[in-house]
């Protein structure tokens, strides 16, 4: 059986770039998302199964364990899912925050949660998460992604802590990148060239960018890193060119 890497939010955007890596590598996939046509066509590329589900649902994370792991020996997970809600605090609901807590923190830990049993049988298994610039530079209207995301990065350091060393378990933390979910900002040339001014590598992120490092994460060759987050961000993070 294939060395194989559970993907949620594999049919589009870092996802399904991370599937397209773990497969160069010579990996297997199953992969996770909402809509049965893009994952289809993303399984077709990458050779992979797919399970259709909505991580709001606590039900879809032991069925998409089970498929996957019937699908190959189970050795990686990865949870590439994440929101843009950018409001000012004042016009952020209650709902706002749940949403983006379940969908990007809760979710991920049940993720990890339903795999845990049959990744610790694994040798060298490893478990991604996907943070944000965000976190760690204090940006206006990002009230909500940021703490939802901050408790991802939280999440990180406590299950590599516990887990070790049997699982390792890590984050990527990019900046803005060109997916469907940025569309609304990146979508706009004005915009998108404003925002790529602010990187000390003047450029938008492509899912490609992120998808390099989640792919050597989960690999053998990062065997001796767990409990990071690791920034894919331009040098935005740290950097400032301009005075």
């Amino acid at each position: 059986m294939a060395d194989t890497t559970l993907i949620y939010g594999g049919s589009g955007g870092i996802g399904s770039a991370l599937a397209r890596a773990v497969v160069a590598r010579g990996g297997a996939v199953h992969l996770v998302g909402r809509s049965e046509e893009r994952l289809r066509a993303a399984a077709d590329e990458t050779g992979g199964g797919y399970t259709v589900g909505d991580v709001a649902d606590p039900d879809l994370f032991a069925r998409a364990t089970e498929a996957a792991a019937a699908d190959g020996h189970l050795v990686g997970l990865a949870y590439a899912v994440g929101t843009i809600n950018l409001k000012p605090l004042s016009k952020l609901t209650d709902g706002d925050f749940e949403t983006d807590f379940v969908l990007n923190a809760l979710g991920a830990a049940r993720a990890a949660r339903a795999a845990l049993p049959v990744l610790k049988q694994a040798d060298g298994a490893s478990v991604v998460l996907f943070s944000t610039v965000a976190v760690a530079q204090g940006f206006a209207n990002h009230a909500s992604v940021a703490m939802a995301k901050g408790a991802v990065e939280g999440l990180v350091r406590a299950l590599a802590a516990e887990l070790a060393p049997k699982v390792r378990v890590n984050a990527v933390a990019p900046s803005l990148t060109k997916t469907p979910l940025a569309a609304p900002l990146a979508g706009s040339e004005q915009v998108a060239s404003a925002i790529a001014a602010m990187h000390a590598i003047p450029r938008l992120g492509e899912p490609e960018d992120a998808a390099a490092l989640a792919a050597f994460l989960l690999s053998d060759a990062a065997g001796w890193i767990t409990g990071q987050v690791m920034g894919v961000d331009g040098g935005r993070s740290t950097l400032r060119t301009k005075g």
